[in-house]
This record gives structure tokens, C-alpha cells and sequence, in this order.
């Protein structure tokens, strides 16, 4: 199957080259030219695959070398940038192609997007990805919103993008994005939680190295999982996070725009959900500038922030 593919980012890229060793032609283009020849590298540099890859220099080379109907997968930051893009789409597509919204946009936006793409003869579909830069390399957890005609269409893309068993039509364009709302605010909750017990292990009277708790936990405790292994991993290179910023950022972050954790906790208040846990992460993360950085609570940001800088090479090392 050949696909055209728009936007190389940490994930954008990495997918790609998990789609090109699954057997996929990928022609990507992206905004930027750096990335664009990146790829090619790392392209080149894969055992099988590579062949498979063609970078188009302009979106107009990208779409002249797909076969019709075409497939497109765009992986760009949620939001106008969306919109731009399909709005430049559109004029250049024909009835029949299908675009593929693959980044975190809010659910409502992908619902429109599909009626208007509708009126149009485009197809649409929203993929709530998630795993991080590791597990788009690798294999993803894929929640796919879109029709059942659509979804055969594009599964052999899913399939070879996602683990084993990762990736599922869970309903109608929408229910993709929605999913991947609430399994973020779900997240958001996890890693405070994690972050707050790793504080107070650090300031117990019993001098913990972490590393050996993290250890444990990480080994058919409850609690294991990919984010207790994910500290794990950072803890043994940097052992106190003294090179993590205890400003954990993100959408909804210090930063203050709004993202899924957010959206999740107004479609919650829409449902009459009280949703204490996720509330208190994100008032944790819109305050965590403010915390002395000398302070147990600088020490449970930076777990938190050590987690978004393994899973998704997020910006909260020093220097």
C-alpha cells in the first residue's frame, strides 16, 4: 500500500520508518526541509524498508505521486495548523481520497473537519496516537475514529504501524481523538500520583536510592507499568534529576495552553463526571513555576517531568 505521510516530527518521523519496515511506500513532505532529509538518513540506514520512501520537496510533488484515491496521513500540531493544512488539501484532492489526522486535536475539531471534508467527497479519519517517540518507532497504540469502509481501506497502514493487538475502530470520526482525550487525562493523574510517591520515598527517614525502589516496582508489582519504568530509566543516568527541570510544561502545563488533560476535564463537566484526580494533576502542572526549587514538590515535578522527557523527548532538561 502507498500512502502519503505529512509532518516529520519526533512522531511523524519515527512512524514513518516503523511504516517503511512494515512494507508500506510512504512520500512524505514536511514544512521544513531539515526533516525532510533526516529521514532520508535514517532511511537509509534501515535493514529493509528504505525503498520504500519517497521525500516529495513540495505538497504538490507529494500528492502528484500517490496513486487516486489517495491516502494521506497528517501528523502537524493540533489546532489552526490543522485547518490550514486541509484547507490547502482540499483545493488540491479529488472526491474519493482520504485524510488521515493522526495528532492530538480535540474531537470536536475532528468532527467537523469530517462533515466539511464530506461536503467535498474527501474522506476523513482521526487516529488518537499514543506510546511516545519509542512506541512510534516500534509499534503504537492507535485509536481510530472513521467509517467501516474507510477503516479497511487504511487498516493495512494501522496494522503495520501498530503493536500487536494496538490498534482498534473504536466509532465514527470523532471517537479516535475522544478516546485519546480521556486516556491523557487518565495519564495525567498516573504520572502525578507517581511523581507524589516518589517525593515521598525521597524525603522518607529511610535514605531510599530510588533506583533499587524503581527497580522493584517495575517487576509484577501493581503499579507496573511503562511510566514507573520510564522514571527507571532516567533515575539511572541521573540519579537525583538534578539536570530535569521541576517546570514540567506541556499543553495545560506552566505554559498555560490548553490541551487534552484540559478538554478532558470540560467534556467531564459537560457529562455532570466529577474528575478530582485529573483536576488536581493539571493545577499541579499550570503551578509547578511556582514551586521553590528546593522544595519536596520541585523533586515530584521533576518525576513528572522525567517521564515526558522519556516517553516523548518533551523540552524539561536543563540547559
Amino acid at each position: 500500500m502507498k500512502i502519503g505521510f505529512i509532518g516529520l516530527g519526533r512522531m511523524g518521523g519515527n512512524i514513518v520508518l516503523h511504516l517503511l519496515e512494515g512494507g508500506i511506500e510512504v512520500v512524505v513532505w514536511n514544512r521544513s526541509p531539515k526533516p525532510r532529509g533526516e529521514l532520508r538518513k535514517e532511511a537509509n540506514k534501515l535493514k529493509k524498508g528504505a525503498k520504500n520512501l519517497i521525500v516529495a520537496e513540495s505538497l504538490e510533488e507529494l500528492i502528484n505521486k500517490l496513486d487516486i484515491p489517495r491516502v494521506i496521513w497528517v501528523m502537524i500540531t493540533a489546532g489552526e495548523a490543522v485547518d490550514a493544512l486541509i484547507a490547502d488539501l482540499v483545493n488540491k484532492l479529488d472526491k474519493g481520497d482520504l485524510i488521515i489526522d493522526g495528532g492530538n486535536s480535540f474531537y470536536k475539531d475532528s468532527i467537523r473537519r469530517a462533515k466539511k471534508l464530506s461536503q467535498k467527497g474527501i474522506h476523513f479519519m482521526d487516529v488518537g496516537t499514543s506510546g511516545g517517540v519509542e512506541s512510534a518507532r516500534h509499534g503504537a497504540c492507535l485509536m481510530i475514529g472513521g467509517s467501516k469502509e474507510d477503516f479497511k481501506r487504511a487498516e493495512p497502514v494501522f496494522k503495520a504501524e501498530a503493536a500487536p493487538g494496538g490498534y482498534e475502530l473504536l466509532g465514527p470520526a470523532g471517537a479516535g481523538h475522544f478516546a485519546k482525550m480521556v486516556h491523557n487525562g487518565i495519564e495525567y493523574g498516573m504520572m502525578e500520583s507517581i511523581g507524589e510517591g516518589a517525593a515521598i520515598l525521597e524525603n522518607s527517614p529511610f535514605n531510599y536510592d530510588l533506583r533499587k525502589v524503581f527497580q522493584v516496582y517495575s517487576v509484577q508489582s501493581i503499579i507496573q507499568s511503562r511510566l514507573v519504568s520510564w522514571v527507571l530509566a532516567e533515575l539511572k543516568t541521573d540519579p537525583n534529576l538534578d539536570n530535569i527541570s521541576s517546570v514540567i510544561g506541556s499543553a495545560g502545563g506552566a505554559g498555560k495552553t490548553k490541551g487534552e488533560g484540559h478538554w478532558t476535564l470540560q467534556v467531564a463537566k459537560e457529562m455532570g463526571i466529577e474528575t478530582p484526580v485529573i483536576k488536581a494533576s493539571l493545577t499541579v502542572r499550570e503551578n509547578s513555576d511556582k514551586d521553590s526549587q528546593n522544595s519536596p514538590a520541585a523533586f515530584r515535578n521533576k518525576v513528572v517531568a522525567a517521564m515526558r522527557w522519556q516517553f516523548g523527548r518533551h523540552p524539561v532538561k536543563k540547559g
